[in-house]
């Protein structure tokens, strides 16, 4: 597989309505990687919990912003979901099981939750193996 570089697939509102149009485009960069039928849902699922942890969670008090990222090297499709919200800290009115995290975890072969760049916020950092 020759590296498709990293790019931005999307930055937009950490709104419900962003979520279908990032898992669309995860899918369309894991496909065009190769990705098996299995893989193709992995991809979709994974992005789509991430990013829904950002809407339901990241931002209490004001609206943010939520950005995917993508890129194919080294035999693998990876992916970052970020926002510039609260972090991860515990949250007694959390809606949820809090069961996310813990299913991307099993479907992606890496992966790693990280302090946002700026100081706020946090990044999810996805590696599935194509």
């Amino acid at each position: 597989m020759n590296a498709i570089p990293p790019t931005v697939l999307a930055e937009v509102p950490a709104v419900p309505e962003s979520v279908g149009p990032l898992r669309r485009a995860a899918r369309r960069l894991a496909e065009r990687c190769g990705a098996s039928d299995q893989l193709l849902a992995d991809v979709t699922l994974a992005v789509s919990e991430a990013c829904t942890n950002v809407v339901i969670h990241a931002y209490r008090d004001e609206p943010g912003t939520l950005a995917l990222s993508g890129e194919a090297r080294d035999g693998q499709v990876r992916f970052v979901v970020e926002d510039e919200g609260d972090g991860l800290s515990p949250r007694a009115d959390s809606p949820g099981l809090g069961l996310g995290l813990p299913l991307i975890a099993r479907l992606t072969q890496q992966f790693e939750v990280l302090p946002g760049r700026a100081g706020r916020g946090t990044r999810i950092r996805m590696a599935f193996r194509v």
